[in-house]
C-alpha cells in the first residue's frame, strides 16, 4: 500500500512539473509519512521549508520563477530577472529579483536565491503582468516598467545594463517610447530616459 501511495505521490509531483509545496501535497490527500519515505530514498528532495522537488525528471521551463510564485505569491519578478524573461538583456540572473512594497515583510526563501527590492506602493502596483508558466501563476513586470525600474535602481543593476535594456526594448522588442515614458514618470526617472529616447528617434 505504501508503495502505491509513493508512486501516486511521485506522479502527483510530476503532474506539477516536478515541484510542489507541502500544503498542496497535503491538500491532495497525501500523508507526511509517504513524503518522508520518498525524501529518505532520495527520489524527491526538500529544497526549502515546505517545498519539494523531484530529484530528476522535473520539466519546468522556468523552475526558479515557478518556485518563487509559490513561496512569495505577492512579490513581483523585477529588474534583471524580468529583463531576462523578456529577452531584453544578455545578463544571466544570479538570483531572482523580486519587488515588494516598502514597509512589507520580506519572505524567507532559501531556494532559489532571491534578492528583494522595496518599491513605493504606486510603483510596485504599476505594470504587473500575470503569466502562466507550467501551470503556475507568476507576477512579473512588463518590459516597459522593467526598463524604468532598471534606471531607478541603476546603482544596483548598472547604468550600462539599463541603457542597453532601453535600446533593446525600443529597437528590438518594439515597445512604444510613450509607454516607457509613462512608467519612467511613475519611477521618477523620466528626465534621465527622455534624452536617451530622443537620440534613438
Amino acid at each position: 500500500m505504501m508503495i502505491n501511495r509513493k508512486m501516486m505521490l511521485m506522479n502527483y509531483i510530476k503532474g506539477k512539473h516536478g515541484i510542489a509545496a507541502f500544503s498542496d501535497i497535503k491538500h491532495a490527500g497525501f500523508h507526511k509519512a509517504t513524503l518522508n519515505a520518498l525524501t529518505r530514498s532520495g527520489q524527491i528532495r526538500k529544497v526549502d521549508r515546505g517545498f519539494y522537488r523531484l530529484s530528476s525528471g522535473a520539466t519546468l521551463s522556468n523552475p526558479d520563477l515557478a518556485a518563487v510564485s509559490v513561496k512569495a505569491p505577492n512579490a513581483v519578478v523585477c529588474l534583471i530577472s524580468a529583463l531576462y524573461f523578456h529577452g531584453a538583456t544578455d545578463e544571466i540572473p544570479r538570483q531572482v529579483d523580486l519587488a515588494v512594497v516598502e514597509g512589507s515583510r520580506s519572505y524567507r526563501i532559501k531556494y532559489p536565491p532571491v534578492q528583494f527590492y522595496h518599491f513605493s506602493k504606486n510603483s510596485w502596483k504599476t505594470g504587473i503582468e500575470v503569466r502562466k508558466m507550467d501551470g503556475y501563476t507568476v507576477r512579473i513586470y512588463s518590459l516597459a516598467k522593467t526598463v524604468a525600474d532598471c534606471f531607478k535602481f541603476r546603482s544596483k543593476v548598472g547604468i550600462d545594463v539599463a541603457q542597453k535594456a532601453l535600446k533593446n526594448a525600443v529597437l528590438e522588442k518594439h515597445v512604444a517610447p510613450a509607454e516607457i515614458m509613462r512608467n519612467a514618470k511613475i519611477c521618477r526617472v523620466h528626465n534621465i530616459i527622455q534624452p536617451l529616447l530622443e537620440i534613438m528617434q
